[in-house]
């Protein structure tokens, strides 16, 4: 056909019929499109999600292979270490062994895999399930005291009313434990696996030595001595200091009220004399004395007055004495008068 011709054509007007069905096929094939589009965006939203939980499930697979000692602490913050009178000893599968006596001992062998309990008893476990790490707890409620021997070799003595968390089995490259309360650690040697003890408000680094390291949840002031070594003292970040290394006959004290970092030299023998049933008093106001000498026999003791909870003493307590002998120690070097409720409270005046 010519070019020309088309100037020749004229086209015939739609009729009624013809527009109604041509608008019908329009709107017809607007909406096909959209419904490609609406199930185009909904299979790709439904892939994103599987993208996401399968990376999620990578991800706690992956962590659930080498849970880290905090995660263990933060799933059993629950756990009160006064529930029992007795020292308890919590196994990775969850089997509570109760253990007699004011002064416990628990020893692991070189695998972990067996515990010893005192020289009488002896349990076995896992020390690993489903590739986690099989991490044991050990309560000592108020009025007890415990030793233990890990897995490494490293000796600690618990005080009372402390929380000790650790591996069975210590990982080859490192050596975590998480302390509440309060320990003194004698370390074997490993350059190649740092001992690490967490606690609330720090983490202490060392290679082999002994120290002593106190972290209560009711006390104002956490602190760690060194005996002997070299520690390394990482605090978190809200407080004054962000790290300290000390050395021997060194205390590193850190307020909860202030937030402050400090260290002095002290006698390092006052704050392990506890171990040999020994209170070392330095100056010390008598609210501290008798809430140590409360968490230390398990009986509550209340200070009626409060000038009198203020005021200091200096000496040595023998703790291998009950503790209304102790207290009449006291009383013999200040107008306090002391008397037991309810067989199992102390009520102090002045």
């Amino acid at each position: 056909m010519k070019k020309d011709s088309l100037k020749n054509i004229n086209p015939q007007p739609f009729s009624e019929q013809e527009k109604k069905q041509l608008k019908e096929r329009i709107f017809h094939s607007i909406h096909a499109l959209n419904r490609k589009k609406r199930r185009l965006q909904y299979t790709l939203k439904i892939a994103a999600s599987i993208t996401v939980l399968m990376g999620t499930g990578l991800y706690i697979m992956y962590n659930n292979e080498k849970p880290s000692i905090t995660d263990f602490v933060k799933s059993s913050k629950g756990i009160n270490v006064n529930e029992s009178n007795k020292v308890t000893l919590i196994l990775a599968n969850n089997e509570d062994v109760n253990i007699e006596g004011d002064s416990t001992s628990i020893s692991y062998s070189k695998t972990g895999e067996k515990v010893n309990i005192g020289n009488s008893k002896t349990i076995a476990q896992k020390t690993s399930k489903n590739k986690k790490a099989a991490f044991n707890t050990v309560l000592v409620p108020y009025g007890k005291r415990s030793k233990i021997k890990l897995s490494d070799g490293s000796l600690v003595w618990l005080n009372s009313g402390s929380k000790l968390i650790y591996p069975a089995l210590f990982e080859t490259d490192k050596r975590e434990v998480y302390l509440e309360g309060e320990a003194i650690f004698d370390v074997t040697h490993n350059a190649n696996s740092p001992f690490m003890v967490l606690s609330q408000n720090q983490k202490i680094k060392v290679l082999g030595t002994v120290f002593n390291v106190s972290s209560y949840p009711d006390e104002d002031n956490n602190f760690v001595v060194l005996e002997s070594g070299s520690v390394h003292i990482t605090y978190d970040e809200n407080l004054s200091n962000k790290s300290m290394t000390i050395s021997p006959g060194t205390k590193a004290n850190v307020s909860i009220k202030t937030k402050k970092v400090s260290s002095k030299i002290v006698d390092v023998n006052h704050y392990f004399a506890w171990r040999d049933g020994i209170l070392v008093l330095k100056k010390h106001d008598l609210q501290y004395i008798m809430k140590r000498l409360s968490r230390y026999y398990n009986v509550p003791i209340t200070i009626q007055d409060k000038d009198l909870a203020k005021q200091t003493f200096t000496g040595y307590l023998d703790l291998k004495e009950d503790v209304e002998k102790v207290i009449e120690i006291i009383s013999k070097t200040t107008d306090l008068k002391y008397k037991k409720i309810n067989h199992n409270q102390i009520n102090i005046t002045n």
